[in-house]
Parts: C-alpha cells; structure tokens; sequence
C-alpha cells in the first residue's frame, strides 16, 4: 500500500472530495491540516514547488496534486497503479 500524505485545511471541498476518493479505494493517508498546524504551511510550498492551494496530495513522497489531478488520474486509469505502492 501506497504512503499518502495530504495537506488540507478545515473548511475545504476539495480535501474532502479528495479524502473520499481515496477512502473508496481502501486507502489510508497522514493528514496534515495547515489550520490546526500553520507551521507547515512553509514545508508543504517547499514539497509542492510553492503551490499555495490545498488540498496538496503526495503518493510515495511523489506530488501528485490536487484533487483535480487526482481525479484526471482516476479517470485514465493510472491512480490504482499508484495506490498499488
């Protein structure tokens, strides 16, 4: 199984959509929440090449996106591969 790690924040559709996506694939992930821990917000534009928004998703260390990228990875097929670790 695939090291997931998302940074989110409280009130955000996208985490949550992306959250749900993952969790109907069995899937179990680390969830850093910049509004309970804002000192991560300077790692996670590190890690994600200064992309500000969330949710940010890395599979194996790997930035995969946001939720929108996730999805597009769905659609074609290719997310299961990488779920697959």
């Amino acid at each position: 199984m695939a090291s997931i790690e998302i940074y989110t924040r409280t009130y955000c559709p996208y985490c949550t959509h992306a959250k749900r996506l993952l969790a109907s694939k069995g899937q179990q992930w680390e969830e850093i929440n910049l509004d309970d821990q804002p000192d991560r917000t300077e790692e996670m534009l590190e890690r994600s090449g200064g992309r500000m928004t969330v949710p940010e998703i890395f599979i194996d260390g790997e930035l995969v996106g946001g939720f929108q990228e996730l999805a597009e990875l769905e659609q074609r097929g290719e997310l299961d591969p990488l779920l697959a670790g």
